[in-house]
């Protein structure tokens, strides 16, 4: 797939949890197993949103990188470790039961965009 599909929808799928998390995380959490019974909660969920956002943000900027250039190489791995830390960190939280339900979904999303990133970024090298 050419690089300004994958980092389209990779920006997409990112900005679109941004805005979940920041507009409706009584609404979302829940499905995670996690709840939302304060201020803080709100605020940290919306927190979140920053950093979900900002990923989306700069995937979207970087669609048009030139195929096989140091640039689409460096956000392509980039892209790539920030999702494998996502299948960490999310993973961890399902195995210690923070996350249940869909929470299963979490790692198995981070793993599906980090081999993505990892076949996009073997195909600019």
């Amino acid at each position: 797939m050419p690089n300004k599909t994958l980092l389209t929808a990779h920006g997409v799928i990112y900005m679109l949890f941004a805005l979940a998390l920041f507009f409706a995380p009584a609404i979302l959490w829940p499905n995670y197993g996690l709840q939302i019974n304060d201020q803080y909660a709100v605020f940290l969920s919306q927190h979140n949103s920053i950093f979900l956002g900002g990923i989306g943000i700069i995937s979207f900027l970087f669609r048009d990188v030139e195929h096989g250039s140091e640039a689409a190489i460096a956000i392509l791995t980039g892209l790539m470790w920030t999702n494998l830390l996502g299948v960490i960190i999310t993973l961890y939280a399902c195995l210690t039961g923070v996350f249940t339900g869909f929470g299963w979904s979490d790692p198995i999303f981070f793993a599906l965009l980090a081999v993505l990133c990892f076949y996009q970024l073997g195909k600019n090298r």
